[in-house]
C-alpha cells in the first residue's frame, strides 16, 4: 500500500504526521526539559486575575467556617464535628463525582496518595490545632497559623524546581504576616488548660490527658502549619487528576482516619442528639467550608502553585471579620482596617505589582 493510499484510507495518521511535523517545526513550543531548568529562578504560575478570585472565594468559605464551626461547637465535641465535616463532605463529592461520570482510579499508588495527603491537609493540622486551642488563646493560634506560606515557601524551595525562594516572595510573605498581627492583635499567649471539670461532652479532659505539656502547645500549631504547607507541594502531584476526585479521595481517606480518634477520645454514641441549628451548621461546613473549598484548593494549587495557593491563609482572618460586620452587625476597628491595608500590601509585593518577578521595581508607564 503506497503511502497516500494509507492517507486516505486512515486520515488520523495525517493528522497524526502534521502534528509531529509541526512540533518538530517548533521545539520551543515543548516543555523545558527538567536539566534546562534554572534551579535559582523562580519560575512559579503568576497570580491572573481568575486566580485572585478564587483565592479570595476560597478564604471566604473558609472564613465563613468559623460561624459554622461557633455554632455546631455548641452541642457537638471537636473530633465529632470535624469527622462531620469530613465525611459528610466526602459523601457530597463522591455523589458528583458519580453524576458527572468521572472515571474512578483503580491504581493503589493513586489511593495511597490520597491517603497521605488526607493525613496533611486534615488529620495532622485539625487534631494538633484542636489541640493547641485547648492550651492558648485564639487570637495566639490565628498567628501561629498564618505562618503557613513562610512554611510553604521554605519546603517549595527544597523540593520543587520551579518554585524557588526569591526576595520579592519573602518580603510579600512577611509583609502579610505582620499584616495578619494587626488584624487579629496581640495574642495572650499561653493560657490555662481547659479543666477536666468542662462538660464530659467535649471529650478535651481525655485529650488534655494524653498531651498535658501546655507549653508545646504553640509548637503544635506550628507543626500544624508546617503540615499544611507539606500538603500543598505533595498536592502538585494531582495537577492531572480532576480536583473533584482529588477532593473526594482526600476527605474520604480523613473521614477514615479520624474515625477511629473520634471514637476514643469523644465518644459520641453518649452523645445527645443534636439540635436542627447544630445539624445546619454541620451542612454548612461539610457542602461550603470542605467539599466546594476543597474543589477550588486544587483548582489553584493547578494553575497558581503551592506558595501561592496557601496565601489565603492571610486572607481568612480578613474574610471572618468582614463576615462578621456584614451579618452579625460587629463592628470593624481601625486596627483591623489598617491590617487589611498591609495585608492587601503584601499580596501587592507577592504579585510582582510592587517589586518586578526579578526583583527590580516595576516603571509606571510613560
Amino acid at each position: 500500500m503506497s503511502t497516500d493510499t494509507g492517507i486516505a484510507l486512515y486520515p488520523e495518521y495525517d493528522r497524526d504526521r502534521t502534528r509531529v511535523r509541526r512540533i518538530s517545526a517548533s521545539p520551543k513550543t515543548l516543555p523545558p526539559e527538567p536539566e534546562n531548568i534554572d534551579q535559582n529562578k523562580d519560575l512559579s504560575p503568576r497570580m491572573d486575575g481568575q486566580s485572585w478570585v478564587m483565592l479570595i472565594v476560597l478564604s471566604v468559605l473558609w472564613g465563613g467556617s468559623f460561624f459554622f464551626t461557633e455554632i455546631a461547637l455548641v452541642d457537638l465535641p471537636p473530633f465529632t464535628l470535624v469527622l462531620g465535616r469530613v465525611a459528610i463532605a466526602a459523601m457530597i463529592l463522591w455523589w458528583v463525582v458519580l453524576l458527572r461520570h468521572i472515571d474512578i482510579p483503580r491504581d493503589p499508588k493513586i489511593w495511597l496518595s490520597f491517603l497521605v495527603m488526607g493525613a496533611l491537609n486534615n488529620l495532622i493540622p485539625f487534631s494538633l490545632i484542636v489541640w493547641g486551642q485547648t492550651h492558648i488563646a485564639s487570637g495566639l493560634a490565628a498567628i501561629l497559623n498564618a505562618t503557613t506560606p513562610l512554611f510553604t515557601l521554605i519546603i517549595a524551595h527544597l523540593a520543587t524546581r520551579n518554585e524557588k525562594l526569591t526576595r520579592r516572595k519573602v518580603i510579600g510573605v512577611l509583609t502579610g504576616f505582620v499584616g495578619v498581627m494587626i488584624v487579629i492583635g496581640l495574642p495572650d499567649g499561653i493560657v490555662p488548660a481547659i479543666e477536666s471539670s468542662m462538660s464530659s461532652n467535649t471529650g478535651t479532659s481525655v485529650f488534655k490527658d494524653v498531651f498535658s505539656l501546655a507549653p508545646f502547645a504553640p509548637l503544635a500549631v506550628l507543626i500544624a502549619a508546617i503540615s499544611y504547607g507539606c500538603a500543598g507541594v505533595f498536592g502538585r502531584r494531582f495537577k492531572n487528576t480532576p480536583p473533584i476526585l482529588t477532593a473526594a479521595g482526600q476527605t474520604s481517606a480523613s473521614s477514615l482516619m479520624l474515625l477511629p480518634i473520634c471514637m476514643m477520645i469523644d465518644t459520641p454514641w453518649h452523645l445527645p442528639f443534636p439540635k436542627t441549628e447544630t445539624i445546619l451548621a454541620v451542612l454548612g461546613i461539610a457542602a461550603f467550608s470542605t467539599a466546594l473549598a476543597y474543589i477550588l484548593y486544587f483548582q489553584l494549587l493547578k494553575r497558581a502553585g503551592a506558595s501561592n495557593l496557601l496565601l489565603v491563609t492571610f486572607l481568612i482572618p480578613v474574610s471572618a471579620i468582614l463576615l462578621g460586620v456584614l451579618f452579625l452587625g460587629e463592628t470593624l476597628a481601625l486596627r483591623q482596617i489598617g491590617g487589611m491595608a498591609v495585608i492587601g500590601l503584601g499580596l501587592a509585593v507577592i504579585d510582582g505589582r510592587l517589586i518586578g518577578r526579578k526583583g527590580n521595581p516595576r516603571k509606571s508607564p510613560a
